[in-house]
């Protein structure tokens, strides 16, 4: 069975972008604009990790992370940013439970990296 990746951005070109790139590499991919989505999909069960977007437009995405962590405690979250490594970020993404941090502006093969990370502990 496909591992299940939800991609949450408010950008519609970025979540195509990752969504084919993560179909290619074998997995199943669904995605999501904004907060309420990505809660209504992770009631309908159908979800084993998501790539969430630190800077969505409808909620700040470490507010949601905070909201998936507390809900799905056991959902894998890596968080997605253009704005780069910022410290304050990333130790508030970790302090809010988020599984991995990468920015938007390196290569897809990072993110490919992070969320084998999460899943299996290490890079396949």
């Amino acid at each position: 069975m496909k591992q299940r990746i939800l991609i949450v951005d408010d950008e519609p070109q970025i979540r195509e972008l990752l969504s084919l790139y993560l179909s290619k590499q074998g997995y199943e991919v669904s995605t999501a604009a904004s907060s309420s989505e990505t809660l209504a999909r992770l009631e309908g069960g159908s979800v084993d990790l998501i790539v969430l977007d630190i800077g969505l437009a409808e909620e700040d995405g470490l507010s949601l992370l905070q909201r998936i962590k507390g809900s799905h405690p056991g959902v894998p979250v890596i968080m997605l940013t253009g704005m780069g490594f910022v410290e304050d970020l990333l130790q508030e993404a970790h302090d809010k439970g988020a599984d991995g941090y990468v920015s938007k502006v390196l290569p897809l093969d990072e993110l490919l990296i992070a969320i084998e990370r999460a899943t299996f502990g290490v890079p396949r």
